[in-house]
C-alpha cells in the first residue's frame, strides 16, 4: 500500500459524496470504494487499538464481541490468544467491510470467529451474553451510540468487560481530573469529522462511567496522516469498564 492507496482513501474521506436512504446504505457508500485499502491507512489514523486489546485480560473459553469491527483488523490484536476464545463475533452494518473480514477469517483458519451483518443497537448473540464487548472507533459512527452502549450492557455477563477507543471532545467544563480541550479543538474537529458522518462526542466518557465501573481511562491525542497542521492533534480516549453485578 502506497501513496496511490492513500489518495484513494483521502478522496473517499474528503471529496466523494456519501449517499443513502439509511445508515447501512450510507456506510457502504462511504466504505465500498475503499474497503480493500482501509486497514493500511486506518492503522496510522486510528490510535490506541492495540493498547486497548492489551489492557483486557483473556482467559480460556471467553466470548468476545467486537462491535463495528469492520474488516476484522482488530482480530490481529489477539495474537495467539485468539485460540483461547470460545467465540468471537465481528458485528458491523457495513457489508463491504465484512467481506474483507470474512476473507481474513478464512485465510487464517479461525473457526471460532464469525461475522454478523446487523445493527449494533439491537444485536443479541445466540448464547445470550458475552464476556467482553469492544468498540474500536465505531461509537462515533453509530447515530444512536447511547443505545449501542445500553445494548452492550445488556449482553455482557455480570462482571464482563467493555473496552472502547474512539475520538472524543471534552466538555467545556469537564469534571476533574479529566482533560479540558480548548475552544478551537472543540469547534474544529466536529466540522472536520462530520464530512464523513463521524461525530466525536463530549458525552461518551461520562455515559460509559455512568453505566460501568471504571477500570482504566486514558485521554490521548494522535496525528492525522498528511494533515498540514501536524502539531494539531485529534483527541481520542481508551476506556475499560466492568459491568456491575446485577
Amino acid at each position: 500500500m502506497g501513496l496511490f492507496s492513500d489518495l484513494k482513501i483521502l478522496y473517499h474521506m474528503a471529496v466523494r459524496p456519501i449517499r443513502g436512504k439509511n445508515h447501512a446504505d450510507r456506510l457502504d457508500s462511504f466504505y465500498g470504494g475503499q474497503a480493500d485499502s482501509y486497514d493500511s491507512f486506518r492503522k496510522r489514523l486510528l490510535k490506541g487499538r492495540t493498547e486497548l486489546w492489551n489492557s483486557i485480560p483473556i482467559s480460556e473459553g471467553m466470548s468476545w464481541a467486537d462491535i463495528g469491527g469492520g474488516t476484522g483488523a482488530n482480530l490481529m490484536n489477539f495474537g495467539d490468544n485468539i485460540k483461547k476464545l470460545k467465540k468471537v463475533y465481528v458485528v458491523d452494518l457495513a457489508g463491504s467491510l465484512l467481506q474483507v473480514a470474512d476473507k481474513r477469517i478464512q485465510d487464517a483458519g479461525w473457526d471460532n470467529v464469525q461475522t454478523v451483518h446487523t445493527d449494533a443497537t439491537t444485536w443479541i448473540p445466540p448464547e445470550g451474553s458475552v464476556d467482553v464487548v469492544t468498540f474500536s472507533y465505531s461509537l462515533t459512527m453509530i447515530p444512536d451510540w447511547f443505545a449501542a452502549i445500553d445494548q452492550a450492557y445488556k449482553i455482557l455477563k455480570p462482571g464482563g468487560r467493555i473496552g472502547v477507543v474512539d475520538f472524543y471532545l471534552s466538555r467545556k467544563f469537564p469534571v476533574e481530573p479529566m482533560k479540558k480541550h480548548g475552544w478551537l479543538t472543540r469547534s474544529f474537529w466536529p466540522v472536520w469529522f462530520a464530512c464523513d458522518n463521524v461525530f466525536p462526542s463530549t458525552d461518551h466518557i461520562p455515559y460509559l462511567m455512568h453505566k460501568f465501573e471504571k477500570i482504566d481511562l486514558a485521554e490521548e491525542k494522535g496525528t492525522v496522516p498528511y494533515f498540514p497542521l501536524f502539531w494539531w492533534k485529534m483527541p481520542y480516549y481508551r476506556f475499560v469498564g466492568k459491568k456491575i453485578q446485577d
